[in-house]
């Protein structure tokens, strides 16, 4: 009996959560009650919602194999979801998987300009919630910070009525990154380059991708910060010209980590830059690149790699 009642006062309390609003980038989005058949786009979206403990809200995921290789880890939170479309979801297989909540970011299952949108797939019942680093492609955003992540688990916490699980987790996440940051000497930060694909030209991280604020966290300062862009393709020459220290490269695409370190050794453009001088380079997987929750484990390599860089 007591056992019935309390469960009768827990599903009073999440009742009286709802309805809930949450901002997604320049929307506010309503919820009258915690999606049931949600969808995520990608690796790093879709572990935000496990370690949420979402995964009985799931029906599936989209836009994991078609360019990544699952780890152990996400292979086993994973298992019982089927993916749904190996590269960007169209509208119809959205529509026709019948989900109430798509969690995706712009270039993160969605193009601006493209069939599948929020306001596509309102239409449809389907609500979207906004990955906050991709909100800088529809308008204008603060400079990424490490808060922007945080800010997607604590939303998504409200939205499944887990806001104390969430809150719980972002605290954890504090404290870990206060922990390895708190011996950083940020008084003359390295000099930091994120290489992520490209031969002829580089795809990097501007000013509002992730690996800025991880870089920052770290102790150093991204070359690219200045790049009004988040990911972005630019040219070699400045990456040059800026001399980085440390270059960050993120293990993502057919090339890989080891094959993108032998390129800009062997290429004779970049000898006379610092840290291919003095073989200086951080490995990033993509999951731990972009927003979710390795970055803090991410900014933890950061730190390892830039020990002793510095002064």
């Amino acid at each position: 009996m007591k056992l019935a009642i309390l469960a009768l006062l827990l599903s009073a309390t999440a009742a009286r959560a709802f309805p809930v609003t949450v901002q997604s980038c320049d929307r506010d989005v309503t919820f009258d009650a915690a999606p049931t058949r949600a969808i995520s786009n990608d690796v790093n979206l879709t572990e935000m919602m496990l370690v949420l403990g979402l995964r009985d809200s799931m029906i599936g995921y989209t836009g994991i194999s078609g360019w990544k290789t699952l780890d152990e880890e996400m292979r086993k939170g994973v298992a019982e979801l089927p993916e749904l479309s190996e590269k960007y979801p169209s509208r119809e297989v959205l529509v026709g998987a019948e989900p109430d909540f798509f969690f995706a970011g712009w270039n993160y299952g969605m193009r601006v300009g493209g069939e599948v949108t929020p306001e596509t797939l309102g239409p449809f019942g389907i609500a979207v919630y906004e990955l906050t680093e991709s909100c800088i492609h529809i308008g204008v955003k603060d400079k990424v910070a490490m808060q922007d992540m945080y800010n997607d688990l604590l939303n998504l916490g409200r939205i499944f009525g887990v806001e104390d699980r969430a809150t719980a987790l972002v605290a954890g996440y504090e404290a870990r990154l206060a922990k390895v940051t708190a011996g950083v000497d940020r008084s003359d930060p390295l000099r930091v380059f994120v290489y992520e694909s490209g031969e002829e030209a580089p795809f990097t991280a501007g000013k509002y991708a992730m690996p800025t604020a991880m870089i920052e966290a770290a102790g150093g300062v991204n070359i690219m910060d200045d790049v009004e862009k988040s990911w972005t393709e630019i040219a070699w020459e400045p990456v040059v010209e800026r001399n980085p220290e440390v270059i960050v490269i993120v293990n993502y695409g057919d090339v890989t980590a080891e094959q993108k370190i032998e390129f800009m050794r062997s290429n004779p453009a970049f000898a006379s830059i610092d840290a291919v001088v003095n073989n200086r380079f951080v490995v990033l997987e993509y999951v731990e690149a972009t927003p979710g929750p390795r970055n803090i484990q991410a900014v933890e390599k950061l730190v390892a790699g830039f020990a002793g860089l510095g002064g």
